[in-house]
């Protein structure tokens, strides 16, 4: 029997970015199926892009997840405080995570 991977409650804290927060995309997000107009697997973010949060939203009451509009692409995608960081930081600033693709969601 394994153990499970106990994962912090997000909304305990206040939120990493608020609405009109400009970020930046630290990983390349495919579509895990709820993107539509966009098929499955596609990538829909790439590292880099930037955006601005739209809302903040929250997931299995325990997530926080960011509605992040990206004006280049002219999508909307919900993400994960770890796949974002503020655009104005300085690039490694809040640490790096690996370039491994995530699914939107």
């Amino acid at each position: 029997m394994g153990l499970a991977r106990e994962e912090e409650v997000e909304i305990y804290d206040q939120p990493l970015f608020m609405p009109g927060a400009k970020v930046r995309a630290r990983k390349a997000v495919k579509n895990d199926g709820t993107m539509p107009g966009c098929e499955i697997g596609e990538i829909v973010v790439r590292k880099g892009d930037e955006g601005y949060v739209r809302d903040v939203g929250t997931y299995l009451q325990r997530f926080y997840i960011y509605a992040v509009e990206f004006l280049d692409c002219g999508r909307i995608v919900g993400m994960r405080g770890r796949e974002l960081t503020a655009a104005d930081a300085v690039d490694g600033a809040v640490g790096d995570i690996s370039d491994e693709q995530e699914t939107a969601a």
